[in-house]
């Protein structure tokens, strides 16, 4: 007999077998109970939150012929077929393949038919978002008035794809992410069933690696008893078949990034290479510990809002000490950008090596926050008693003996720009930070953005930014004040300065001397003062 997979074997069957979704499997009980049952739901929810099968259930309790508190008995006959996949009176339809008007067409053709046995005709519509236009206009209709012995279920994961028209005609039921702790005791549940040794701390860790979605925790237990299949299942065993890192590595790893020390993070790197360590997850595992990092720091009540136990959040207080909370939010922003460039780094070795000197070497950045970091590196040499001078007084030849040692400990400093009228060279800081400036919008706005062209008028020099969108549907954006707004604030925070914006589209005729923004290299020589740190043994000479 072949195999079957955990979250198959174990699809609940019944509404109390349901984990996680109270709100809803309440709901649909109170209706069958009450046999107030509406025509059409509409089941929205990330992957693997039991859409599809609360689906099913409702298929069979409604058609049941001895339903039990609301929920099937799965013992009649009805039930067994539905469960078997050979009744007439359940028909699951994959949007996703099944997309045009014609496979519409034909469902309002068989609604006109009976039910042969049992009280109702269910059609479960799994991703119904990817129906064209025409087949949600096929479908309107009928979903507006169907018999009553037609019962529409609809199940997606982007429920803002779905036409106003459909919505309201819709008995919606959002679906929340389960919590790990669900997840969790549900996994041991399983493990127990299935004769399976496992760790409590390993299970909450495949828990957590879940995301919410239950089916992908089973999917990733199975994967892992697979792996070791006959042998208890370990913490350490799941951080090796998932390719994950254990949280003393991360703290190893901050105590090297905190020491500037670029060698020691690189053979850390090499190592968990060798250990075949996923890079993406890695990264992704450092800024989710730098984010537990900052919440110890900040919130007076960790333990509420931390899933670590009680030995790993003493630690993580003790690391906090460490580190104050402007580093810690200047390291997640690096590790967030360097976790969107994976994506799609054919070198991701090079990328996150990248992104550690990054770590430890402020200086490669001018951000506000870089700078922050680079003050706190400064301030602990002083606290050692290595004496500092700026590159002034290096040349001045006011210390003692006039010669100054050639150190590497080279540090620049530049005090926070403070907003004011924009110059020519913040037109090019504009599109230098173009990308970035892009990134912190949503919607179809940022995608006109992604296409358009940050300009200057060529003829004049003005100190204005023309956006010039290439798509003729971004007019509504042209129109739209707030649009100007937004992107003027974004751009003020980005680069510290104001910048007047003016959105144009390609085809205007009132724009022929627009010209494309070319970055200087003096905007890469940001920093204008030097810092040089003296050593007390070259004092001495």
């Amino acid at each position: 007999m072949s195999y079957t997979a955990l979250y198959r074997k174990f699809r609940p069957n019944t509404f109390e077998d349901v984990k996680g979704q109270e709100h809803i499997v309440t709901t649909l009980k109170n209706q069958i109970q009450a046999e107030r049952i509406g025509h059409a739901f509409l089941f929205c929810g990330t992957r693997g939150t039991g859409k599809t099968t609360v689906a099913k259930i409702l298929a069979r309790v409604v058609n049941c012929e001895h339903p039990v508190n609301g929920s099937p008995c799965n013992e009649c006959a009805t039930c067994k077929e539905i469960m078997a996949g050979t009744s007439m009176n359940v028909i699951e339809i994959d949007a996703a393949s099944n997309n045009g008007v014609d496979n519409i067409r034909e469902i309002r053709e068989e609604v006109a038919y009976r039910p042969t046995q049992g009280k109702y005709k269910v059609y479960i519509i799994d991703e119904v978002h990817m129906l064209s236009t025409g087949a949600f206009n096929a479908l309107l209709k009928t979903l507006e008035e169907p018999p009553s012995y037609v019962i529409f279920i609809l199940a997606t994961t982007e429920a803002h794809k779905i036409p106003v028209t459909i919505l309201s005609r819709c008995q919606r039921y959002d679906f929340h992410r389960i919590s790990i702790d669900t997840i969790a005791g549900r996994l041991q549940e399983l493990m127990d069933k299935e004769g399976v040794q496992a760790e409590e701390k390993a299970l909450r860790y495949v828990a957590k690696a879940g995301d919410g979605s239950m089916r992908d925790a089973l999917s990733l237990l199975d994967q892992c008893i697979a792996f070791y299949l006959g042998q208890e299942l370990t913490y350490d065993k799941v951080l090796e078949i998932l390719g994950t890192v254990d949280t003393e590595v991360f703290s190893k790893l901050l105590r090297q990034v905190l020491a500037g020390n670029i060698t020691g993070c690189i053979h850390m790197l090499e190592e968990l290479i060798a250990g075949g360590k996923e890079l993406t997850q890695f990264v992704a595992d450092f800024t989710w510990y730098m984010r537990n990092l900052l919440l110890v720091k900040t919130s007076g009540d960790a333990e509420e809002v931390l899933d670590v136990s009680s030995e790993n959040l003493k630690a993580l207080k003790e690391e906090s000490q460490m580190v104050d909370t402007d580093t810690l939010m200047r390291y997640i922003r690096v590790l967030s950008e360097l976790s969107n460039q994976l994506r799609y780094a054919s070198q991701k070795r090079v990328m996150v090596e990248i992104g550690l000197i990054k770590l430890c070497k402020p200086a490669m950045e001018t951000n506000l926050d870089s700078v922050l970091d680079r003050i706190r590196i400064l301030e602990e040499k002083m606290e050692q008693g290595i004496p500092v001078v700026s590159g002034a007084n290096r040349n001045s030849g006011n210390m003692p003996g006039g010669a100054y040692p050639n150190t590497e400990d080279h540090f620049e400093i530049a005090e926070a720009p403070k907003p004011e009228k924009a110059a020519p060279e913040d037109l090019q800081r504009v599109k230098n930070n173009w990308r970035s400036i892009v990134g912190q919008t949503e919607g179809m706005f940022k995608s006109f953005l992604s296409t358009a062209v940050p300009k200057y008028n060529g003829s004049t020099g003005e100190n204005k930014l023309y956006v010039e969108f290439s798509n003729d549907l971004a007019q509504t954006c042209v129109n739209d004040p707030g649009k100007k707004e937004l992107l003027e604030a974004i751009i003020a925070q980005q680069i510290g300065k104001s910048v007047e914006v003016e959105l144009v589209l390609k085809k205007g005729e009132t724009h022929k001397n627009l010209a494309e923004i070319s970055v200087d290299d003096i905007l890469k020589q940001s920093i204008h003062m030097d810092i040089i740190v003296e050593d007390e043994s070259d004092d001495e000479l």
